[in-house]
């Protein structure tokens, strides 16, 4: 019998039922369809699972070809999450990061801090050309266990070409000496090696006051080329086509390509693009997080510094003449992980250089005269950049972007209360979701996949049936006692932690999907219908798209959502404080970026007001109990007045792998 004829017969089984029990109502018709859809989905996943069904040949012809393959996930990852896709990359793809912020009184001052910068990269570049990093180790779930680091030999030297169908990533080896800056819109060529000898920083600074003059003088007639970039994946290529063919526009994107970096030399921002709600920011003419965080995300507009970028190039380091400092990096590459770890190394090396003041290099004496890149622009290839202005214009402007620095407490707290800082915010964020939407909606929190050779990330997804019965709980009005909110909470973080450990071990759900997937166009079979389901494709529709990313200076990250009503929310937890930076888009009614970091502020604070609760309880109980057993020897649960007795029930009820020692309730999930 075929799966459709199987759901109708079993649909017909229920139909007088779900009548009777949706009789009068005016969800009837969306009862019915949702069930429909259910049990559609069940027999479609239960005729892929079968014996010698599809599913199981798949899986044998996954296992054949992974025997072929470093990482078989790679490629087929790597097109799926970014060379398949055709929007544009700032804002849809490329994070932004902030630098702490400087202090520049003169152009001079700019200069001298990017030269410091480049010689921290070029300190740092020698390592990794020397493939001298110390290896990455595991610090949780089998401690020690090397990490692969080929994410980070990709900063230097990888480009994301622009293609159709497909965008490709290329790798231009270890031997480019050169940088390219943009500055005013325009591109220069910035040599750091002359007569086998690297650049001192005395004359990298040199070179770099060339370049700012010389942007200067053509600042009138330039054409923002770096515009393209900025356009969606097949427009750009199709323009790249055009323009290769003129010698010097080939050749400029020759250099374009193979160069290390791109540094970003940024008119000052205006007062103007801060937040709204930045009103002690403003009033002391200080530009606030948002204001510093769109600047490094996409520069603000093409009248501003959209143009003074090159986002294809995986490094962009932005310094700004009004001192923000930060980046934008080409995703594709390497995770934030390894960018972060670079920035760090950079950050450190520059207040190294400015405290203790190392001596510099000799100068090289007759320093050539910087490169600028030469561009011939076709009426169609300038239509396109006409057409990008107006598109990136728009996308900025519908961008609603809101940073939270919430200082109530940080890590330190959940790891106190013996809960996983990570899951005790994904868990924070489930419940704001809910609290304003009123449902839960697929997640992707990202978890490294580097414990195995090229390996990147898979999914966690937070959004668990233990997640919904633990937010329902917390919203209920008087519903629910203190402490079984605590159990279910616990309940909730035991899920979350589980599916992380399971997915940082290479059992996550996505990537082997993917594969199965992926595995039957290899070998020519039909696509098998669970993955043309509309299940399918809603689980993939992840509405909140999250990631945390560490770092211990006053830096943050942070990118764009992935679908047009949803929230990218990026969050960085130090020990006492957590920054997150929520982003959403204006033209979804229901998304809004600075009323998502309230209410979230509010669910942190609710989850540390139940730990402090419950435990206050606990240990009150502990103390009658120790106070007892000194005077009168051990006293029996009834002779205890114990608030927490059913909630102790629930703890052992739902709460796997929990202890009860003296009323304390302990669960080891880091």
């Amino acid at each position: 019998m075929k799966a459709n004829d199987r759901i109708s017969l079993a649909f017909k089984r229920h139909a007088d039922v779900l009548y009777v029990v949706t009789l009068g109502r005016a969800s009837l018709k969306r009862v019915i369809a949702s069930i429909w859809q259910m049990m559609r989905t069940e027999i479609l996943v239960d005729d892929f699972r079968r014996e010698k069904g599809i599913g199981q040949v798949l899986q044998e012809k996954l296992r054949q070809f992974a025997e072929t393959k470093e990482n078989w996930a790679y490629s087929w990852w790597l097109d799926d999450m970014y060379m398949r896709a055709r929007l544009p990359l700032p804002v849809n793809s490329n994070p932004g990061m902030v630098f702490p912020r400087q202090h520049f009184e003169t152009r001079r001052q700019q200069l001298r801090y990017a030269a410091r910068l480049i010689s921290g990269i070029l300190d740092y570049k020698t390592i990794i050309d020397a493939k001298a990093l110390p290896v990455d180790r595991c610090r949780h779930k089998e401690k020690g266990q090397p990490l692969c680091m080929a994410q980070y030999y990709r900063l230097f030297t990888s480009y994301r070409l622009p293609g159709h169908p497909k965008d490709s990533l290329l790798i231009s080896g270890m031997d480019s000496h050169h940088i390219i800056v943009a500055c005013k819109n325009q591109f220069f060529v910035l040599d750091l090696l002359l007569n086998y000898q690297r650049l001192s920083e005395d004359d990298v600074f040199t070179q770099l006051e060339r370049i700012a003059d010389m942007a200067d003088e053509g600042a009138k007639t330039a054409k923002p080329v770096g515009l393209l970039t900025a356009a969606d994946r097949t427009t750009w290529a199709h323009a790249r086509e055009d323009m290769m063919r003129d010698m010097s526009n080939r050749e400029s994107l020759d250099l374009l390509e193979r160069c290390m970096f791109v540094l970003c030399l940024d008119r000052g921002i205006p007062i103007s693009f801060n937040h709204q709600r930045s009103v002690d920011e403003t009033s002391l003419n200080v530009r606030d997080d948002v204001s510093l965080i769109l600047q490094m995300l996409h520069g603000q507009g093409s009248s501003v510094n959209t143009a003074n970028r090159w986002f294809d190039k995986t490094m962009q380091f932005v310094i700004s003449r009004d001192g923000s400092c930060g980046l934008n990096y080409e995703h594709s590459p390497s995770e934030g992980i390894a960018v972060v770890q670079l920035i760090e190394h950079l950050l450190k090396y520059m207040q190294e250089v400015h405290e203790k003041k190392l001596r510099r290099m000799q100068s090289i004496c007759e320093l050539p005269q910087p490169q600028q890149l030469e561009w011939s622009v076709s009426p169609g290839v300038e239509g396109t950049i006409q057409a990008t202005m107006e598109n990136i214009d728009r996308s900025i402007r519908d961008l609603d972007l809101y940073v939270l620095r919430f200082d109530h407490f940080g890590r330190e707290f959940p790891k106190k209360n013996n809960m996983s800082p990570d899951s005790f915010i994904q868990l924070a964020l489930q419940l704001t979701y809910y609290k304003i939407h009123g449902a839960l909606v697929s997640t992707y929190e990202s978890a490294s996949t580097r414990r195995f050779r090229l390996g990147r990330v898979d999914n966690i997804r937070a959004n668990s049936p233990a997640a919904l019965e633990w937010v329902k709980a917390m919203v209920a009005k008087n519903e629910y006692t203190d402490h079984e909110k605590m159990a279910l909470l616990r309940k909730a973080m035991g899920w979350q932690t589980q599916t992380m450990t399971q997915t940082i071990l290479g059992q996550g759900l996505d990537c082997h999907l993917m594969g199965l997937r992926e595995m039957a166009a290899e070998v020519g079979l039909p696509v098998p219908d669970i993955f043309t389901d509309d299940t399918y494709r809603k689980s993939n529709h992840f509405t909140l798209s999250t990631s945390q990313v560490n770092t211990t200076m006053d830096t943050f990250m942070c990118y764009g959502p992935v679908v047009p009503d949803g929230y990218g929310v990026c969050y960085n937890p130090h020990p006492n404080d957590i920054i997150v930076v929520i982003t959403a888009f204006k033209s979804h009614a229901e998304t809004q970026s600075d009323y998502f970091a309230y209410t979230l502020e509010g669910s942190l604070l609710q989850m540390s007001e139940l730990c402090l609760k419950t435990n206050q309880e606990h240990e009150f109980v502990a103390d009658k109990v120790r106070n007892a057993s000194l005077q009168n020897g051990p006293l029996s649960n009834e002779s205890l007045e114990l608030p927490a007795k059913k909630g102790r029930h629930l703890l052992h009820q739902h709460g796997t792998d929990i202890v009860q020692s003296n009323g304390h309730a302990k669960k080891d999930l880091e």
